[in-house]
């Protein structure tokens, strides 16, 4: 499979760090959003953030470590009318597609 590494400037703790994607998740995801190593409800806060800055159709890939992100991304995304489009696990990393719809 290839891989391809993206850099990710995390601006809360001015820290850069290294994040590789599969081709096909970076390919499908129009925007990635990082919040490994948050809690909830950070990465939901921040995933409602993000997905206003895209356009309907665009896809969000949230990268998170928290094992309540699945749950909480699914109650979301009902919630909100966006799309869930799949739920991954890589190692100890979600990986989240969600299609904003509205």
């Amino acid at each position: 499979m290839v891989r391809r590494r993206l850099l990710d400037l995390s601006i809360n703790n001015s820290t850069l760090r290294e994040v590789s994607l599969s081709e096909s998740a970076a390919s499908a995801a129009d925007r990635v959003l990082d919040c490994a190593g948050m809690s909830c409800p950070l990465p939901v806060l921040k995933t409602a953030q993000a997905i206003k800055d895209l356009a309907p159709g665009q896809v969000l890939e949230l990268l998170a470590t928290d094992p309540g992100v699945e749950p909480d991304m699914r109650a979301w995304t009902r919630r909100t009318g966006n799309e869930l489009l799949s739920v991954s696990k890589t190692d100890e990393v979600f990986h989240v597609l969600i299609r904003r719809v509205k």
